[in-house]
């Protein structure tokens, strides 16, 4: 089994920052991909950033140029710039290992003034 643990999540006002991370542990042998997920209060949980290894990163468009993530060896990081009110989530890291699909418990974002 693997664990994810995610942290760094808070409330931020309007235009501020936050960096998540994502610490991924147990029987971890070789991570396809990581990545970061959100869902908003009444909508579905969507992806907003994941490395795939040896690939590339990719970025949901509502989040280009203003999320960065980032790997290392088994952690994960989002490190968000310009926050909207709509990037008010619970982020979920995900990471992919052969055939299975690891969540951790989230991290809620809270983007208000």
């Amino acid at each position: 089994q693997v664990q994810l643990v995610e942290s760094g999540g808070g409330l931020v006002q309007p235009g501020g920052s936050l960096r998540l991370s994502c610490a991924a542990s147990g029987s971890i042998v070789s991570i396809n991909r990581m990545a970061w997920y959100r869902q908003a209060p009444g909508k579905e949980r969507e992806l907003v950033a994941a490395i795939t290894t040896g690939v590339s990163t990719t970025y949901a468009d509502s989040v280009k140029g203003r999320f960065t993530m980032s790997r290392d060896k088994n952690e994960a990081f989002l490190q968000m710039n310009s926050l909207k009110p709509e990037d008010t989530a619970v982020y979920y890291c995900n990471l992919r290992q052969s055939s299975s699909s690891y969540w951790g418990k989230g991290t809620l974002v809270t983007v208000s003034s």
